[in-house]
């Protein structure tokens, strides 16, 4: 049964290796990127894993391809170098 829902457009900043992993994960489910993140939070939310050993197995190959090293522990340690041109 489908749930009518109303989104919103919105721009969010994202460390570049980890979007271009989430990026190719869209595309291997054939789903938006919108939808895939999502499916990520609406199961992180209920403290459900969000996807399957072959959807696992397939983001280990993502993130070899796109060189993605960061892990959960870096989650809350991550900042970006002051850019002078600003």
């Amino acid at each position: 049964m489908y749930k009518d829902i109303k989104r919103v457009q919105t721009g969010i900043r994202i460390e570049k290796q980890t979007l271009q992993v989430l990026k190719g994960l869209a595309a291997y489910l054939d789903i938006g990127l919108g939808e895939l993140i999502e499916g990520i939070v609406l199961h992180s939310f209920e403290g459900k894993v969000p996807f399957s050993p072959q959807t696992l197995a397939q983001i280990k190959k993502l993130r070899s391809v796109y060189g993605h090293t960061l892990t959960a522990a870096d989650s809350h340690n991550l900042r970006e170098p002051a850019n002078d041109d600003e």
